[in-house]
């Protein structure tokens, strides 16, 4: 196997191009706003056929540009064609309820409130195929903590239910160059969620997925209702600053962001130590993080420790790294008397892989430097040109101001530190604290507890989820699986202010139009039989993701079993 090349499979759109696609974008965005919404769900019926006839050939144009094989190659399925397609069912079921009954698609049982008035929404399971599916799994959206519950519906639908806050304009979407539904997913958002017409120009990283998004969305691009480009931030800044353009979406780095919004360079640093913002349009974003994952202490059996370290080392090695929600910190507990003996089951899963091609720009220089920054570094594996292993920073300093708190490797490389505590539950609440003080990043965090610790510190994890300040939490289920669910909205926790943005601003895949979330909680057994399919150790993937998405495209029960059966090969 080869490293893959790395570079734009297209040529930079003009600036004459872009001012055609974004006239075309300024003349149809009264007429987006006025389609119904009968019509709206047809397009989406589109999209959704769309993504899946292009879908084997878009998964095998990642397989050959990331230089993997057939069975990595099976968690660009995960993370493209099917977190579009399961998108697309939630959103197309929340219109359709709309157009029927008025209202987004929430039934008073699955609405809760908290002891301290927080008001909770379940959303997963959302229906037969979850619980069958996703068994055990659960998710909950929290509202934000001033919102009543009797102001529930009120906050819900969006521009659906509440016509009169639609504000017709035209988006650029400034897409994401690791994972290849991220860009579709966006337009989604903007289309169909905030409605604006929207041009979307593609990252050079990933550039040859666009002719695949253009097939899908063919019927909204014909009509005028969007546009793609190709290039590098030239032409990101020609869209941004374009005057017909009326705000902007960015999932990507901090520096990024900020480069786009107070301007680059030293003069731009400067701006944003004044907090001058050179941008005066509306800018929504999904940025980086340093995922932490806490491993409370407990008695575990050793195919727990054994499964808890294929998690995750899942968490750590899907995408080779280059995942904004991947795990970069590993909060342990000091004095747990089976921390080596885990350490030792992670260290074996992480050798165990063989080598994969570092695609992602920089990654190799990004590898050296953070293995360069600590002393005590385990690297798993062997670093050749073109090639970056996993790569553990062991018992770094909590207290100290190491790089890996403050930024995220973009590789496969995470930092393992070591907390003091009385018991699990002092060891929780220091966790947390460290984690919402010391790490940078706001966008998703992973608890790992097993069930008689989690009864016995009860009240401490539910203050745990409360109070870690992310937009995603999950309990003995990645964090990050709520990037991949729909109905859970997707982004840093509310209230960045564009001088300090964190992991960003908005919320994106949210298929059921919650006005005001402020973070979700998904949740998981300990362990999870048969082994899921995302597991990067899992044996069957590319065998199982295909017919996920067959289902999530058109769902029926007699394609269920498919899915089972190749789920329990791996």
């Amino acid at each position: 196997m080869t490293a893959a090349p790395v570079g734009i499979h297209h040529e930079p759109t003009s600036t004459f191009q872009i001012d055609q696609s974004v006239e075309t974008l300024r003349s149809r965005a009264a007429d987006w706003s006025a389609v119904p919404i009968e019509r709206k769900i047809e397009y989406l019926r589109a999209v959704q056929g769309g993504t899946l006839a292009v879908a084997h050939d878009l998964v095998a144009e990642a397989m050959a540009a990331k230089g993997v094989s057939e069975r990595v190659a099976a968690e660009d399925w995960l993370s493209g064609p099917i977190i579009i397609l399961r998108t697309l069912r939630f959103l197309i079921e929340t219109l359709e309820s709309i157009r029927r009954t008025g209202r987004v698609p929430i039934e008073d049982r699955d609405v809760s409130v908290r002891s301290d008035g927080q008001v909770v929404v379940r959303v997963t399971p959302a229906d037969i195929y979850d619980r069958i599916l996703y068994r055990g799994w659960e998710a909950d959206v929290w509202m934000e903590p001033d919102l009543a519950r009797p102001d529930l519906l009120d906050h819900t639908g969006g521009i659906y239910t509440k016509p009169e806050t639609a504000s017709p304009g035209v988006a650029v979407v400034l897409g994401a160059g690791n994972v290849i539904s991220i860009g579709a997913l966006d337009v989604i958002q903007k289309l169909f969620v905030e409605g604006k017409t929207t041009i979307l120009k593609h990252s050079p990283v990933n550039d040859y997925g666009g002719p695949y998004v253009e097939r899908a969305f063919a019927d909204l691009i014909a009509d005028g209702y969007l546009r793609t480009a190709y290039g590098g931030t030239e032409v990101g800044g020609v869209l941004v600053g374009h005057p017909a353009v009326d705000e902007v979406h960015i999932t990507g780095a901090a520096a990024s962001h900020d480069a786009i919004v107070f301007g680059p360079g030293e003069e731009g640093s400067a701006r944003k130590a004044r907090n001058e913002p050179l941008l005066t349009k509306p800018i929504t974003s999904e940025l980086g993080n340093v995922s932490p994952v806490i491993v409370v202490p407990g008695a575990w059996k050793t195919r727990d420790l054994q499964y808890q370290a294929e998690h995750l080392a899942t968490q750590m090695l899907m995408n080779g790294g280059f995942n904004c929600n991947a795990a970069k910190v590993v909060v342990m507990h000091r004095a747990w008397g089976q921390r080596e003996e885990f350490l030792d089951h992670l260290r074996a899963v992480l050798m165990s892989f063989p080598p994969r091609p570092a695609y992602y720009p920089g990654a190799e220089a990004r590898f050296d430097r953070f293995v360069g920054s600590h002393p005590s570094v385990e690297i798993l594996g062997v670093r050749s040109e073109g090639y970056v292993p996993p790569a553990l920073l062991m018992d770094v300093d909590a207290g100290g101001d190491h790089p890996a708190f403050g930024e995220e490797s973009f590789c496969s490389v995470s930092a393992v530190t070591l907390l003091d505590g009385d018991d699990p539950a002092d060891f929780l609440t220091r966790a947390v604290a460290f984690c919402n003080e010391r790490l940078n990043g706001t966008l998703n965090a992973t608890v790992v507890v097993d069930p008689a610790t989690a009864e016995s510190i009860a009240p401490s994890l539910d203050a745990a989820t409360a109070g870690l300040r992310y937009g995603a939490v999950g309990v003995n289920l990645w964090g990050g699986a709520a990037f991949a669910l729909g109905t859970t909205p997707w982004g840093g926790i509310p209230g960045q202010p564009l001088d300090d943005i964190q992991s960003g601003r908005g919320f994106v895949h949210n298929a059921r139009l919650f006005d005001r979330p402020q973070k979700t909680v998904i949740r998981a057994p300990f362990r999870i039989v048969p082994k899921p399919p995302w597991f990067v150790t899992h044996r069957n993937p590319h065998r199982v993701f295909p017919k996920l998405a067959a289902i999530e495209e058109a769902p029926s029960l007699a394609r269920v079993p498919g899915v089972i059966l190749a789920s329990l090969l791996g």
